[in-house]
């Protein structure tokens, strides 16, 4: 098990316009292929992108979790949902800190960026936006690795973002698997 390597190199080339992939069978491949350890790292990055999921509970758990790779995108994701509903609390009037998951006092050193995003008027522009400011988080944090669980924590990442906009917007589902497709073959 633990074989990164293979499982990155294995993570399939699709062909122009095939559409995107089975997003969950190459997770299922990827986790057919991970330790035990690694498998409960995979659920977590899975859970974040799960609304029902999403509470005090789960942040506090990523946030201690001893993968850096969780703890700063999950930590970075908070930062980005905190301040949407910091956005969205003060559009609707409603009381400071409403419905805001305050685990860890820190400032966000980003928190104009996503307001920049929350600020355009189209509704799909701001929400692709917030995934770019994730994708772009995910890159980051696996920049100066090459074959290792955070490779593979960041792919997944970037997978569930793909298939969400496949759902929303076909195209841009297509888009942003080309764009990881090709980030892929960069590492090989």
């Amino acid at each position: 098990m633990n074989n990164y390597e293979y499982i990155i190199a294995c993570l399939p080339v699709p062909e122009p316009d095939t559409g995107t992939p089975d997003v969950d069978a190459l997770i299922e491949f990827i986790r057919s292929q991970c330790s035990e350890n690694d498998v409960e790292l995979l659920d977590c990055i899975q859970d974040a992108f799960n609304p029902e999921k999403l509470d005090s509970d789960f942040y506090t758990r990523a946030l201690c979790s001893r993968n850096a790779f969780i703890r700063e995108f999950l930590g970075y994701d908070l930062q980005i949902r905190n301040t949407k509903v910091e956005y969205l609390n003060g559009v609707l009037e409603r009381p400071e800190g409403t419905d805001v998951i305050s685990i860890r006092e820190q400032e966000f050193e980003e928190k104009p960026s996503v307001l920049a995003v929350l600020n355009q008027d189209d509704i799909l522009a701001r929400e692709r936006g917030l995934d770019k400011l994730l994708w772009d988080k995910a890159d980051e944090l696996i920049r100066m690795h090459l074959f290792d669980m955070d490779v593979i924590l960041a792919t997944v990442a970037k997978l569930l973002i793909t298939a969400r906009w496949s759902k929303l917007d076909p195209e841009t589902g297509r888009e942003l698997f080309r764009k990881l497709v090709q980030e892929i073959r960069n590492t090989r």
